[in-house]
């Protein structure tokens, strides 16, 4: 089985290139006012430029979320973050179920309190 090759970064093939190539670089980026040979951008280059501007981050699920500070007993917490491992889901996941299940209405009847 053959591996195949990493791709190398920008600057491992820069530095690969003959030295005449590189120094051909360098003149175009030395050039004094290089920025007046700019143009205003696609319309398909502006959608790439957008989608690059967002703000990275997890999908939004729902109205978004808020993150809260709140003691557990430890003991508590471990198995809490056994049994999400054993789901396949995170802690904040196990908690936001429980919370589901917890304010849920059930049938048959009055809940009863803590």
């Amino acid at each position: 089985m053959s591996r195949t090759k990493k791709k190398m970064s920008a600057i491992e093939a820069f530095i690969a290139l003959p030295d005449e190539e590189k120094e051909r670089q360098w003149r175009e980026f030395d050039k004094e006012f290089i920025a007046d040979t700019f143009r205003p951008l696609t319309a398909a280059q502006r959608a790439l430029w957008e989608k690059a501007k967002r703000r990275p981050g997890r999908p939004r699920t729902g109205e978004g979320s808020q993150v809260v500070s709140l003691s557990v007993e430890r003991a508590l917490l471990e198995k809490a973050d056994a049994y999400a491992r054993a789901k396949g889901i995170s802690r904040s996941q196990l908690v936001a179920e429980a919370l589901r299940a917890m304010m849920a209405p059930r049938r048959g009847g009055r809940r009863k309190s803590a």
